[in-house]
């Protein structure tokens, strides 16, 4: 998913954390979203508005008083404009400010002015942010619909431990994109699989596959930015989880199985994306094999088929599955369509150099039960995705037919979102 003509006013207040916010607005620039930036005189006290200015290529908003920014920019145009206002990294004090409706400055004039959403990071000492009336002040905010992420806790660049980073530029990219997507899925708990299975020889060996869970994890995160609650099922995989999914990491395809069918009895769509060994060993030996001048036999038996095991008590569930193929394609996803009893077959050709294992594009043909049968152009998995799920939206909501990706709908109310606080030490 791009940004392509979203506007993101990203505002910076007075703290070490600005040199976070900065690969942020690097990484908003990437997707094509056009960054207007505002700092407080705390921020540039940080980072220079020249690093701002070089990083979003546009100029940089300081000062309400300025007759030449307000000619050129205006603190009403900026309010107006933004598709999504962000305040990373927020201070106590912007936040304060914000919560009492104070404008004394450029960012804060902004916001009271602004009737975009609005995205809060902050980034402060553990002391101040156990204070209760900061806590206040953030509960205050999230009650007036403000997205509330972080803080994260680790090393403070004061010396203390616990809960006051910034989270990570591509968490709170994340969370831009999860504000600007609209929330179709909202209500509906995703089920997907993810990634290859190895299936154990020995304690060193297994059997497994090339698939990287790249488009499984894909899904998972778009699923949740248009509002799902997702469930991750994943094997063993080099991925970061994507924030706000439950992951549920497996190795084994019965790991898998298991897994799966605990979370199947809530969901209401099954996206299976996984590459399940389809045979396993035998016999697992308990000790590592030795190599012998003979050949070796490896003796195999059949894994459980979990899309088709799923299915078959599908009730009124979506199910989508995939179908990775080297040959006959078509063929074989309409087989795959038709005994595996899904609503909707993902296929496509891993042996295409762009759209195999382990690429970043893909390049799929979705077929359903009713008769489409749709090749899609070379897309990033993300894109794919959200392919997929507008077609799972549309089946979930047939009245609403497909979504409509500029409607202007504006999205679903915010909420905290709250991450883990160790205990604090000097």
């Amino acid at each position: 998913m791009g940004l392509e003509e979203r506007t993101v006013v990203f505002g910076l207040s007075g703290g070490i954390a600005c040199y976070k916010a900065c690969e942020a607005v690097r990484l908003l620039v990437g997707r094509n979203a056009r960054v207007q930036v505002v700092m407080t005189a705390g921020a540039q006290q940080f980072v220079t508005p020249l690093t701002l200015q070089a990083l979003s290529r546009n100029p940089v908003a300081t000062d309400t008083f300025s007759l030449t920014q307000e000619s050129e920019i205006g603190h009403i145009r900026l309010a107006d404009t933004a598709d999504v206002v962000v305040v990373a990294p927020a201070t106590a004090d912007v936040i304060g400010k914000m919560a009492a409706g104070i404008a004394d400055d450029l960012l804060t004039t902004v916001l009271l002015a602004t009737r975009a959403p609005v995205l809060v990071a902050p980034a402060m000492n553990v002391n101040m942010w156990e204070h209760p009336a900061v806590r206040e002040n953030v509960a205050r905010l999230a009650a007036r619909g403000a997205r509330v992420v972080g803080p994260a806790s680790g090393s403070l660049a004061c010396g203390w431990e616990g809960a006051g980073r910034l989270v990570e530029p591509d968490v709170l990219v994340e969370e831009i994109l999860h504000v600007l997507a609209p929330q179709d899925l909202a209500g509906q708990h995703v089920l997907i699989t993810a990634g290859p299975t190895e299936e154990p020889i020995d304690p060193v060996r297994y059997v497994s596959n090339r698939s990287s869970g790249k488009m499984g994890y894909a899904i998972a995160r778009v699923a949740r930015r248009r509002g799902a609650d997702v469930t991750l099922v994943s094997g063993p995989v080099g991925i970061a989880a994507p924030p706000g999914v439950r992951i549920v990491p497996v190795a084994t395809a019965r790991d898998m199985q298991k897994a799966a069918e605990e979370a199947f009895a809530t969901a209401t769509v099954l996206i299976a994306a996984a590459a399940v060994a389809d045979y396993r060993p035998r016999r697992a030996l308990a000790q590592k094999l030795k190599k012998t001048a003979g050949t070796l036999a490896l003796e195999l038996e059949r894994n459980p088929d979990i899309l088709q095991g799923l299915a078959a008590r599908k009730g009124r569930r979506v199910i989508v599955g995939f179908a990775a193929e080297t040959h006959d394609l078509v063929a074989e996803a309409r087989r795959k369509l038709r005994e595996k009893r899904c609503d909707l077959i993902v296929a496509n050709d891993v042996t295409a150099a762009d759209a195999g294992f382990g690429t970043e594009t893909n390049r799929v043909r979705l077929l359903d039960a009713s008769g489409l049968d749709e090749e899609l152009p070379l897309l990033s998995k993300e894109d794919v995705a959200d392919r997929i799920l507008d077609w799972v939206g549309a089946r979930l909501r047939p009245d609403t037919g497909k979504r409509r990706r500029e409607s202007g709908k504006p999205p679903s109310p915010a909420r905290v979102l709250r991450l883990p606080r160790p205990a604090r030490r000097t």
